[in-house]
């Protein structure tokens, strides 16, 4: 399942996205439009601005904006950043790889297999979307 988390940084980059000349954006503004409460909002904010998908403002018309354009935002990027590995199980992680405790050998492992593929077909679609896609 999605975490709460993923969906309202996907529902925040979204709010951005369709922001006239990518103006900054307040986060109170954020907050009460989507309906996401806005301590959580400005975490979840924060860890985007860190991987430089967002860019902040101080000041009277600071806020939060996209330092790229919706079509250079990969799905992917946001997924492994807000939700973590993207595959169900950590013995098919790229990025997260670990050997599971109760599997003598993944070669034979029918789960391995299935996962693997899952991970794959899944990676496959975010890699393909960006946010302008969602827009």
């Amino acid at each position: 399942m999605l975490s709460k988390k993923t969906k309202y940084g996907l529902k925040a980059l979204l709010f951005l996205a369709r922001q006239e000349n990518n103006a900054p954006v307040q986060i109170s503004v954020i907050s009460k439009s989507e309906n996401i409460s806005q301590k959580f909002l400005e975490s979840i904010l924060l860890t985007l601005r860190k991987i430089g998908v967002l860019g902040s403002k101080k000041g009277k018309n600071g806020g939060y904006y996209l330092l790229k354009a919706p079509e250079d935002i990969k799905m992917s990027l946001v997924m492994r950043t807000l939700e973590g590995p993207i595959a169900m199980v950590p013995c098919v992680s790229l990025n997260f790889y670990e050997k599971c405790d109760d599997c003598p050998d993944e070669a034979l492992c029918g789960v391995h297999t299935l996962m693997a593929e899952v991970r794959d077909k899944t990676l496959d679609i975010f890699n393909h979307k960006s946010l302008a896609d969602l827009v």
